[in-house]
């Protein structure tokens, strides 16, 4: 296991367990491009962090709409069957309510075709439940306006 920042606070099994248990939920939803559902588990304005091709860092801030107009041309409204995600999270919590999730995963198609994905989330809690608030993966920066 990788060395992890002292951010002060240790999360108990409970808090871990909540934030794997949020993560299951939403890959069930993107595996089967149910991107209204995916974007229910979001607080908007969304935060994207990213690079572009120039090489330089990118932001953006997205409304619900945006989302899944975007992650619907993305992933596709449909396909050829669902995708599977094999991911190994790193979750870094600042605080009982503030959680940096690191993400190494491998998005496979229902034709075995697979793709590396490394991107980071921060999740925050919201009435006892986590919502993703920020987005942070490479390579979009030019899809970000």
């Amino acid at each position: 296991m990788p060395l992890l920042p002292d951010t002060g606070y240790t999360p108990s099994q409970d808090e871990l367990a909540s934030v794997e248990a949020w993560f299951a939920a939403y890959d069930a939803h993107s595996a089967k491009r149910d991107i209204a559902r995916m974007a229910d588990l979001a607080v908007f304005p969304l935060n994207l962090v990213s690079d572009n091709s120039a090489g330089d860092g990118a932001s953006a801030q997205w409304d619900r709409e945006q989302f899944i107009g975007t992650m619907t041309h993305v992933m596709g409204e449909s396909g050829d069957g669902d995708l599977t995600f094999d991911s190994v999270r790193t979750p870094v919590f600042l605080t009982s309510a503030m959680v940096v999730v690191f993400t190494d995963s491998t998005m496979t198609t229902a034709t075995g075709e697979t793709q590396q994905l490394c991107y980071a989330d921060v999740l925050i809690k919201r009435n006892g439940e986590w919502a993703f608030q920020t987005m942070i993966q490479g390579g979009w920066g030019d899809n970000l306006s």
